[in-house]
């Protein structure tokens, strides 16, 4: 804000400067509509006592515009008598705050000229009446410029090119042209290589199906993280990869080639797909699935942390990894308050000793789940867009007051019922066996050691209950103390 002196006797007046999209951030278009301000105020005679300046803020959007709420305190206050601004359309495009700047003019006596539009009357009612009318032409001009841009976007969504924004992870080969783009921190326009976005970029690529196929395979978004973190991998903005970003990443119906608009899928993309749409709909059921953990705390740093059972009489709680009440080991404890403890180290390699031989045994392949040769993922995956299809229309009856509310939520309710039904499907078909990489490996310890720790637990998730029961006291038939018959394995397969 700047502010002249004033010499007595002589009018005083304001201006006031809007820009509503500044996409340098230099502030170039209000300095012109201020030198046009300043130019009028000087032909009249004028004193400018004030310059109100909102730089990229829309009076249409609604948000709060300060200097102008400013210039209404300052003038109803008496600080100046005539408002100049380069057009109407700069002051306000909204109904309620013209007629309160209509109500403050006539009030303080306040005169409003333009350098585009001329000198606005607010005492008359014919002035008035220009004024509503300037008014509703601007908002209805930006109403149809959102229409307009809405438009577009949704059209380029249903072709499924790209909309702009963030550079999607997976996607974005340089073209060998430049293009020029404002650099928001500097406000200069630079040149940056000009993106192919329906080209997938290879090490990208690789990382989101690995990612895919880790999930299917009982991995988590924690340890996806961590393994960014140790490749290297960031977001496309730079940024390590967090645990949302990674979650985002994965449920973006991009990967699978689906082209989305305002949250709803619209068809098929104009870009190369990574991942195969059943896999994405299986990664997505399971990301979704309610009863998943997504606050599960501390990282696990042992196999059978919250996975063992305690078997101490009926308690129905798990065990966990403890140090703590004097023991020289980290020990598995009840959650429960009843004390004693197992060894750690002792009981996760008792496990694993037991698990490996099971799957390095002759029959292990009847541990394997069986293929869902059933499922027809072709068909289903026909079904889903004949349901999506069936919900655009619906949404476009009720739109056209073709439909009643009542029909119209019970036809989506069915719709959304009918789709969850078919992801499940396709989720199964392509969810991996956790075992698939282990049963018939030539060495399975070794296959065992390569799995990350989320990994080895999936797999003791689908294959077996351990329980811990408690030990007997004293020497053991082998000469030690540690009771390796209180270990219990309850087969879940084969």
């Amino acid at each position: 804000m700047k502010t002249t002196q004033t010499a007595g006797g002589r009018t005083r007046a304001v201006i006031y400067c809007r820009i509503s999209q500044d996409r340098t951030g230099a502030g170039l278009g209000v300095d012109r509509q201020r030198e046009d301000c300043e130019a009028l105020a000087q032909r009249n005679g004028w004193d400018v006592v004030e310059v109100y300046v909102d730089n990229d803020i829309s009076a249409f959007s609604g948000k709060k515009r300060p200097a102008y709420r400013q210039m209404l305190a300052d003038l109803d206050e008496g600080r100046g008598t005539v408002v100049i601004v380069w057009h109407t359309d700069r002051l306000t495009r909204s109904i309620v705050e013209l007629e309160e700047y209509i109500e403050l003019s006539d009030r303080r006596g306040i005169a409003t000229h333009t350098v585009q539009a001329g000198t606005i009357d607010l005492a008359t009612p014919s002035g008035r009446m220009t004024a509503r009318i300037l008014g509703a032409v601007a908002r209805q001009e930006s109403e149809h410029k959102g229409h307009r841009v809405a438009r577009a976007r949704q059209q380029k969504a249903m072709a499924g090119e790209w909309a702009g924004g963030i550079r999607p992870f997976g996607w974005g080969v340089p073209t060998g042209e430049m293009k020029k783009k404002v650099d928001r921190k500097t406000g200069e326009e630079v040149e940056v290589p000009e993106l192919d976005m329906t080209k997938i970029v290879p090490e990208e690529a690789e990382a989101l199906r690995y990612w895919t196929d880790e999930i299917l395979s009982g991995g988590s978004i924690r340890s996806l993280v961590k393994w960014c973190a140790d490749k290297g991998i960031t977001t496309t903005r730079g940024n390590p990869v967090s645990h949302t970003d990674m979650r985002d990443m994965l449920l973006r119906p991009r990967n699978a080639g689906i082209a989305v608009y305002k949250g709803e899928e619209v068809g098929r993309g104009l870009w190369q797909a990574i991942v195969e749409e059943t896999k994405y709909r299986a990664v997505a059921a399971i990301l979704k699935d309610p009863s998943r953990t997504t606050t599960p705390g501390a990282t696990p740093k042992w196999l059978g942390s919250l996975l063992y059972r305690c078997g101490r009489g009926d308690c129905p709680h798990f065990v966990y990894v403890t140090q703590s009440g004097g023991r020289m080991y980290p020990s598995y404890r009840c959650q429960s308050a009843h004390g004693g403890g197992r060894r750690a180290e002792i009981v996760d390699q008792y496990v694993e000793d037991t698990v490996v031989a099971r799957l390095e045994r002759d029959d292990a392949e009847d541990l394997l789940l069986p293929a869902p040769d059933d499922v027809n993922v072709a068909g289903l995956q026909a079904e889903a867009e004949q349901i999506r299809q069936r919900m655009k229309d619906l949404g476009g009856l009720f739109g056209a007051g073709q439909l009643e509310l009542e029909p119209f939520t019970e036809g989506m309710d069915t719709a959304r019922a009918q789709l969850d039904g078919v992801t499940v499907q396709l989720a199964r078909a392509a969810t991996r066996d956790p075992l698939a990489g282990l049963v018939g490996a030539p060495d399975v310890r070794k296959a065992w050691k390569a799995l990350g720790l989320d990994r080895q637990r999936a797999v003791l998730r689908s294959l077996v209950e351990v329980t811990l029961r408690t030990p007997r006291p004293g020497r053991m038939p082998d000469g030690g103390y540690f009771d390796y018959d209180a270990i219990v394995f309850a087969w879940k397969r084969g």
